[in-house]
């Protein structure tokens, strides 16, 4: 279950990315999300991912 709370969800995406997964294409399919929802939803908050560093800054 992934936190539906903007803020929460950031935090729970960047450990995921960091400690799990080696970019979000791999975290989403591992996860069953669809990744333009996670992008919108923490684009709302002026969060984007950046491929180089993967992770949402």
């Amino acid at each position: 279950m992934i936190p539906k709370d903007p803020v929460m969800l950031l935090s729970f995406a960047n450990m995921k990315l960091r400690d799990f997964y080696s970019s979000l294409d791999a975290m989403c399919e591992d996860l069953q999300l669809d990744r333009k929802d996670l992008e919108n939803k923490l684009g709302a908050i002026d969060y984007a991912y950046d491929e180089k560093l993967n992770r949402f800054i």
